[in-house]
């Protein structure tokens, strides 16, 4: 695979790379995305907003300069906005590879980091020397008002050109409360909505604080995704309650919507409507219960998120899959190509049926 370097999200030569319950897969544009799902399938999205949550600044007792990559938080409450978990970093920007960013100066408890308008604090060390949690000063909408000033959104070296915030916002974004896109949402546009409708395949959101995706440090890499609140509205829980009385699909619109489903489902009573906080890490020993099939962007061996995608297809369907996307020169990270995931052995209709009424592209 290759990165994707521009801040496009639906380029017009996008690919979706498609694989079934049986394991067969195949390439399609993913313009065919509406076209490959079943009527009555549920697509079920996150909508959250990105936060510019990158924050530059410098640790007040030495002077040194730092960047602070905000990475977590408690809830979804409008006003809970003082206390995160955070990634800090030293001198440098997101040109620089984040495997190569310059440590922070030694933080402990108590050190004050000044990033701009604001102050924060640092309570405790995270079991690393670079994550943190810190509580910022002032009231909560000084808070919201200085990251939305200062703030800038979370980057990696792929993208040369610097990202402005609406590079990272879905057609559906609501509440800002991501650290990183819930990236796969960028396929959303209203066309595509429209031929949802059209098709008789439904649409729903939940919110889900995605964190984020790289850290630069292997140790600290194997402890993501860290914990990530969620929110699902009652109208969500209906229609994923319907869908699956029918014996219909739920399709998550990325990896963000199969952790808030999956752990919901694991809680007493099930699926519910109102707040959670997911603590869950999906893959191989993952017995699904809600989600049958996911839209995502191509993840790399070795992240979470490609770690996720165990929990729907076996090793070696995974090995093929990951040999296709590297032979067919598929785009990956956040702006990058999509692959359509059916869950192995789905006993309800297959992605199968639907290879043969749908155009395949080959890959380049």
């Amino acid at each position: 695979m290759k990165a994707a370097t521009r801040a496009e999200q639906r380029p017009r030569d996008a690919r979706l790379l498609v694989v079934d319950g049986t394991g067969r897969i195949a390439h399609h544009a993913r313009a065919d995305l509406a076209a490959l799902l079943v009527p009555g399938d549920l697509v079920v999205a996150n909508d959250a907003a990105t936060l510019p949550a990158s924050l530059a600044g410098h640790h007040v007792a030495t002077g040194a300069p730092v960047e602070v990559r905000l990475a977590g938080r408690r809830s979804l409450v409008l006003d809970d906005v003082r206390v995160f978990s955070a990634l800090v970093f030293g001198a440098g920007d997101f040109r620089t590879r984040t495997e190569e960013r310059a440590a922070p100066p030694p933080l402990c408890a108590g050190d004050v980091l000044a990033l701009g308008p604001l102050r924060a604090t640092i309570v405790r060390l995270l079991g690393h020397p670079r994550l943190i949690e810190l509580s910022f000063a002032g009231s909560a909408d000084a808070i919201r008002a200085g990251i939305a000033r200062h703030g800038r959104p979370v980057q990696y070296a792929h993208v040369a050109e610097p990202l402005a915030l609406w590079d990272v916002w879905t057609r559906v974004a609501a509440q800002p409360v991501a650290f990183e896109p819930p990236s796969a949402g960028f396929v959303l546009d209203w066309r595509l909505l429209d031929r949802l409708k059209e098709r008789g395949i439904g649409f729903a959101t939940l919110t889900h604080a995605a964190g984020l995706s790289s850290t630069g440090d292997m140790a600290l890499d194997s402890r993501l995704p860290l914990s990530e609140p969620y929110l699902l509205p009652a109208t969500t829980v209906e229609a994923i309650r319907s869908t699956q009385a029918r014996g219909d699909r739920i399709v998550a619109l990325g990896t963000t919507v199969v952790r808030a489903l999956e752990h919901a489902a694991a809680q007493p009573g099930g699926v519910a409507a109102g707040a959670g906080l997911a603590t869950n890490r999906l893959g191989k020993a993952t017995r699904l219960a809600v989600v049958d099939a996911l839209v995502s962007g191509t993840h790399e061996p070795g992240s979470s998120h490609h770690e996720l995608l165990r929990a729907f297809v076996a090793d070696a369907t995974l090995d093929r899959i990951d040999g296709a996307l590297e032979s067919g020169g598929y785009r990956t990270h956040e702006f990058g190509d999509s692959v359509l995931i059916e869950r192995s052995n789905l006993k309800t209709a297959t992605l199968a049926s639907r290879f043969g009424n749908v155009r395949t592209a080959l890959p380049a």
